[in-house]
């Protein structure tokens, strides 16, 4: 344990505005699979792992999926979100906060419920230094709310969990958090209201990265 805890953070919505975009690409493959759902529906799983929330829609509709149209379900959702990549924007204090992090020397890294394939475009958005390990969907058995992407990135930094704090936007990051037993604080950003990430676990919650940035001494992140 120090005084600099590691941090680890989410991508889609926690350092790019990229929650709707998500939410919107699901939407048209699920129809393009004959599930008509509506988004809202949808947004309130993003965050999940897409085999998990491919499952839950379709649950949810009745529709019952084989492997092999989940399968395609999520290529289909790739696919069409790498044509809205256009209109993603870091979020505000996004870039602001990874190069503070950055200059202050406190180990962290990124953990994502996405495919590397997705994450790639975004990662630049943010302008990631060199050396930020990041870990995605292909590195771990299991995306959140499992706790897996959270403990193989404080593993890559090479810190205990229990001392790393865990930033996310959504429910499940905040799930997935308290499972791994690192302190999870949360992001307005992914449109989860702050009761409803306060229950999931959080310790805090911001508005945005820049917001969490101002504050950043109140989850123990001080100058060295």
């Amino acid at each position: 344990m120090t005084d600099r805890p590691a941090i680890l953070l989410d991508l889609d919505g926690t350092l790019t505005d990229s929650v709707y975009q998500h939410a919107l690409a699901w939407h048209k493959a699920l129809e393009l699979s004959g599930i008509n759902l509506s988004v809202w529906r949808i947004h309130r799983r993003i965050g999940m792992s897409g085999g998990l929330l491919a499952e839950s829609l379709s649950r949810e509709t009745g529709h019952e999926l084989t492997e092999k149209e989940a399968a395609k379900m999520k290529k289909a959702h790739a696919r069409l979100f790498a044509a809205q990549l256009r209109d993603v924007r870091p979020l505000p204090g996004a870039k602001e906060l990874v190069r503070h992090l950055t200059r202050m020397k406190v180990p962290w890294a990124i953990a994502t419920s996405g495919a590397l394939a997705s994450a790639g475009p975004l990662l630049k958005l943010v302008d990631l230094p060199a050396g930020v390990p990041v870990i995605t969907r292909d590195d771990v058995q299991h995306a959140k709310p499992n706790p897996d992407l959270w403990l193989a990135a404080a593993a890559r930094l090479g810190v205990p969990i229990e001392s790393a704090i865990a930033v996310g936007d959504s429910v499940w990051d905040l799930l997935a958090a308290r499972r791994a037993r690192a302190l999870g604080v949360g992001l307005l950003t992914g449109g989860y209201g702050q009761e409803e990430l306060e229950r999931a676990g959080a310790y805090r919650v911001y508005e945005d990265p820049a917001d969490l940035l101002l504050h950043i001494d109140e989850i123990g992140v001080r100058a060295g």
